[in-house]
């Protein structure tokens, strides 16, 4: 479990952190991600990419988008998807950054422990406190690669052709999902996870290490080995074919 104080990423950026934050900025103004709202929710399992995602939506707050306070959500327990963090941790990130955290507590136990339903669970909690602290739109820090893979596994097992959309409404709830890293690659987030000093807080779910999502990843990753472009390609469709679908319980 991860105790250490992570190093806080704030601006100036180096080039790859503008680079970063100007297609954060391109994702939230094309797709209206962000319009108006006070508050945001984060989904913040304390990995990279959520921890990726904290840093630079509260470096955008009121930077050529209305202010906005940001409220964290992290969901805890014996077996959760994710890096496996302290409280101590994540409040100690948080504290440093004027961010509000709430944690929550997963029921998983590991002989039922699967992807799918964990999944549900943490956004269940996540959806319900958000509306407990009257937000209506929470973030979460899926990227590029996510997109792809997500694409890939809905075509593989169900023969549908659907990608995560950079924002979707969560009809159950009355909460709508964004994906403000929705241009950013898995390596430009390592890159700048690494120069920040966070980027070994790795997944230590026993059952995620051998998921159909690594094994998509893979795969990707060997046609890449042929077909150079096909990452590129593939993002392109997964935008133009994202799955329209409300993500309901």
């Amino acid at each position: 479990m991860t105790n250490c104080i992570a190093p806080i990423a704030t601006p100036p950026w180096t080039t790859l952190g503008k680079k970063m934050e100007s297609m954060v900025r391109k994702a939230l103004h094309e797709f209206e991600l962000i319009q108006n709202q006070k508050k945001i929710g984060i989904a913040l399992s304390g990995g990279k990419d959520s921890l990726t995602l904290l840093y630079l939506l509260k470096a955008i707050s009121g930077k050529g988008f209305p202010p906005f306070e940001i409220v964290c959500f992290h969901v805890g327990g014996e077996y959760s998807c994710g890096a496996k963090i302290s409280e101590s941790f994540l409040n100690g990130i948080c504290k440093n950054l004027n961010v509000k955290l709430v944690y929550l507590e997963s029921s998983q136990k590991l002989e039922t422990l699967e992807c799918y339903s964990c999944s549900r669970e943490r956004r269940s909690l996540i959806f319900e406190a958000a509306k407990k602290e009257g937000i209506e739109t929470v973030a979460f820090g899926h990227h590029q690669d996510d997109s792809i893979e997500t694409l890939l596994l809905n075509l593989f097992h169900k023969g549908e052709f659907a990608g995560n959309l950079p924002k979707v409404p969560m009809i159950h709830y009355g909460i709508t999902i964004i994906r403000p890293l929705i241009f950013l690659t898995k390596e430009q987030i390592k890159s700048f996870a690494s120069m920040y000093g966070y980027y070994r807080i790795t997944c230590e779910c026993p059952v995620g290490q051998n998921s159909k999502r690594n094994t998509i990843s893979s795969i990707v990753s060997y046609i890449e080995s042929q077909f150079p472009n096909i990452k590129n390609n593939l993002a392109i469709a997964s935008l133009q074919y994202g799955s329209k679908k409300a993500l309901n319980p």
